[in-house]
């Protein structure tokens, strides 16, 4: 048995979320056109069958991260350092690039360390091959939407990019049609070392349902709103009332209801301006984002779905590093034991 964990870094819009999903066989991070849709590491946890004569069977934790920028707020500032965190622990890195992208990559890209490379006011093209330049592990370079583009294109785009650091593999793929996965899969269980599962076999995620939640949620204001309304929004699930098991007795009396969670959200965001956009005409656009938020869910959790949404203005909160750091959903889970211990206490 081979386990390990798998870091994916890469810019915005490269198709890191899309592959996580894609490998998982399950929805674990929202996907949407819009960069910098992921704000914090996701795992998604794959179980990986033997194949005879290829390798051996494995558990890989694929930890998916915001995209590579410079950071101005203190928002941004704390998606870069999920960044920093999933390099800190991993077995392997997988680097992604948009191929229908142009990249920025100066002549002297790697020459470089990241500070230095950031103080000069370099390219974020460049930055991100600087991060994997020190790395002590295999990092391999998948080149993501192949399907976009002219196979002319590829080979010198593959020549190109091999130049810039001795990859242990150069894959092309698309996450999006799972073209080359399978290749990869076999790559990556032959790089990672013995050891045992980090987590149960059916478990496909770390992240709690409230999290979840919370991102489809997300992900709808993302779809639904332009400018700087979906860059300005957080959404925090305040109550989570999952279905009362069905009574049971001698003689049980048929409910035929189907079961029901009752979820209250609330989504901030910075100005008035961005509050109205959100709430629209006659609540029309919050209605819409609930409606659509609610399929998903109801899909996630396999019951039927109460979904209640408010609109709370907090002035610049992305520049407030408390406010973004209670947004972590772990630190929101040991915010709500931590109250819950004490609540039996008395």
């Amino acid at each position: 048995m081979r386990s390990g964990f798998v870091s994916i870094i890469g810019r915005p819009n490269a198709g890191k979320s899309t592959l996580l999903n894609a490998l998982v066989g399950e929805k674990v991070a929202i996907v949407t056109a819009k960069p910098q849709t992921t704000r914090t590491r996701i795992l998604g946890v794959v179980e990986v069958p033997a194949r005879k004569g290829k390798h051996h069977a494995a558990q890989i934790v694929f930890v998916d991260t915001p995209g590579v920028h410079k950071p101005g707020s203190s928002l941004d500032k704390r998606m870069m350092q999920e960044v920093y965190d999933a390099l800190e622990q991993r077995d392997a890195v997988l680097l992604m690039v948009d191929a229908t992208r142009r990249l920025d990559l100066p002549e002297n890209a790697g020459d470089e360390n990241p500070a230095q490379s950031k103080s000069r006011g370099e390219s974020e093209d460049a930055f991100v091959f600087e991060l994997i330049r020190k790395l002590d592990c295999p990092v391999f370079l998948l080149i993501n939407k192949i399907d976009l583009i002219e196979r002319a294109k590829l080979l010198p785009l593959i020549q190109q990019l091999s130049s810039l650091h001795e990859f242990a593999e150069v894959i092309p793929i698309s996450a999006r049609k799972k073209d080359g996965l399978e290749r990869l899969m076999d790559k990556l269980v032959a790089v990672l070392p013995e050891g045992q599962r980090y987590f149960p076999k059916d478990q496909f995620t770390d992240q709690p349902e409230r999290f979840l939640v919370a991102e489809l949620i997300r992900e709808r204001i993302l779809m639904e709103t332009g400018e700087e309304v979906p860059y300005a929004s957080a959404v925090v699930v305040e109550r989570f009332e999952e279905p009362e098991p069905r009574p049971k007795g001698n003689k049980p009396v048929r409910d035929t209801r189907p079961p029901l969670t009752r979820i209250s959200a609330v989504i901030y965001c910075e100005r008035d301006g961005q509050k109205a956009i959100l709430i629209g005409k006659g609540g029309s656009k919050l209605k819409a984002i609930g409606t659509a938020a609610r399929k998903e869910i109801e899909s996630l959790l396999g019951t039927k779905v109460f979904l209640e949404l408010h609109v709370i203005v907090k002035e610049n909160w992305r520049e407030s590093r408390g406010f973004v750091e209670s947004l972590d959903w772990r630190r929101q889970l040991e915010e709500m034991a931590a109250g819950e211990a004490k609540a039996k206490d008395e």
